[in-house]
């Protein structure tokens, strides 16, 4: 393996390291020492990689949403509209995703950090939440809702917040409950079938 390679590599595995703790811990969270030595590599070789502690937060940003829209991706093989809105809001109202922080959304765990970030972040995480309300309005309108802007817009926040609300939840049933009541709610305003 050339040096280029594998600093690409090495690279890559702090992102994914990084990405873990921040959806899990949030931006304070990350410490450049603890996370090196997570991946085990010493405190100094950070800087071969990273020019400071914000172009990393900035650049796991930019991560968690590639790989998150690479874990929904299998939700949109459906050839038909209604059926790939229906995998969207049952993945992601699920027990599965509210149990799996490490591995979801990064827009429930990010939300409420995102205004103390430098500009940069800030903007990464925009164009990230952009790309996700694009796709759902692209849903909608095909499935001939008119304000298909504003319904998406009103959708992508009751799903992160009822997510983000389920995680808050310590009572796992109660927590259940929420999600399922948001994905019955959501379908019926999107004119999906209730049993969908």
């Amino acid at each position: 393996m050339d040096k280029q390679t594998h600093k690409a590599r090495t690279r890559q595995r702090i992102l994914h390291e990084a990405a873990r703790v921040m959806r899990e811990c949030g931006t304070e969270g990350i410490g450049v020492a603890a996370l090196m030595k997570r991946v085990g590599l010493t405190h100094g070789g950070f800087y071969a990689h990273f020019d400071s502690r914000e172009a990393l937060v900035q650049a796991v940003i930019s991560e968690m949403f590639a790989d998150s829209a690479q874990r929904m991706q299998p939700l949109f093989q459906s050839s038909e509209p209604a059926g790939q809105l229906t995998q969207l809001i049952n993945y992601y109202l699920s027990e599965a995703h509210r149990d799996a922080p490490a591995e979801g959304c990064p827009v429930p765990a990010l939300v409420s950090e995102v205004g103390h970030l430098p500009q940069e972040a800030k903007t990464v995480f925009t164009q990230g939440v952009a790309t996700q309300l694009q796709r759902l309005q692209e849903l909608l309108a095909k499935l001939g809702h008119r304000d298909s802007e504003a319904l998406a817009s009103s959708v992508l926040a009751e799903m992160v917040g009822a997510l983000a609300l389920a995680r808050a939840c310590p009572d796992k049933t109660r927590s259940a409950a929420m999600l399922a009541r948001s994905r019955t709610v959501i379908k019926r305003r999107t004119g999906l079938e209730e049993s969908a």
